[in-house]
């Protein structure tokens, strides 16, 4: 089948259309950064407070993707790069279904993180910055992933072998080595108030 019999069909509802319904915008919010900096506590934290507030949303995380969608892939940085893409029209698909979805993902490659703002509209994809010093990440190891990375058991390691790209112009930085989950999530609900995400 060659890739001119394969056409985009508009579908009978629209993305505003499922807007409306919901009574908020959708986006993406990416959140990137080092591996035990917080990012799916934080994304989890606010999606809590927004299904609160009769918000539809949903998180993307990278453990789980990795679980079913993108389990063929490994973490050299060709799969890498692929996971992300992969996501990133996943996450497409959500704000097109007029949900806001919240990606938890290390995403340690600038060009992989602008081209998923790339797929959706201007406004459509709000970056976090989860920051938080490598020593901290280090000394939290949830996973105990540093100490294997430290040993050499987990070659190309963000952070350890593997470089992070921090973000250049991220719509938000969320140190969570100096602020508690509750006052980052209350950040994040205003920033999205005042994107017009939510009212």
């Amino acid at each position: 089948m060659s890739d001119k019999s394969i056409v985009w069909h508009q579908t009978s509802v629209s993305k505003q259309d499922r807007q409306a319904l919901n009574g908020h915008k959708s986006c993406i919010i990416w959140f990137t950064g080092l591996s035990g900096s917080g990012k799916s506590t934080l994304a989890n934290a606010l999606a809590k407070a927004l299904h609160e507030q009769q918000v539809r949303t949903y998180v993307l995380d990278g453990d789980n993707i990795r679980h079913g969608l993108n389990k063929d892939l490994g973490f050299s940085p060709q799969d890498r790069v692929e996971n992300i893409r992969r996501i990133g029209e996943v996450a497409k698909l959500f704000v097109d279904a007029g949900i806001i979805a919240l990606t938890a993902f290390i995403s340690p490659y600038r060009a992989d993180r602008e081209q998923v703002r790339s797929l959706v509209e201007d406004g459509e994809f709000i970056e976090v910055y989860v920051k938080c010093p490598l020593s901290e990440c280090e000394q939290r190891d949830p996973k105990g992933l540093y100490k294997k990375a430290r040993a050499g058991e987990i070659p190309e390691f963000t952070g350890i072998s593997s470089p992070y790209e921090e973000p250049e112009q991220p719509e938000i930085i969320i140190e969570t080595d100096r602020l508690s989950v509750k006052e980052a999530v209350e950040q994040l609900l205003r920033l999205l108030k005042d994107c017009q995400i939510i009212s």
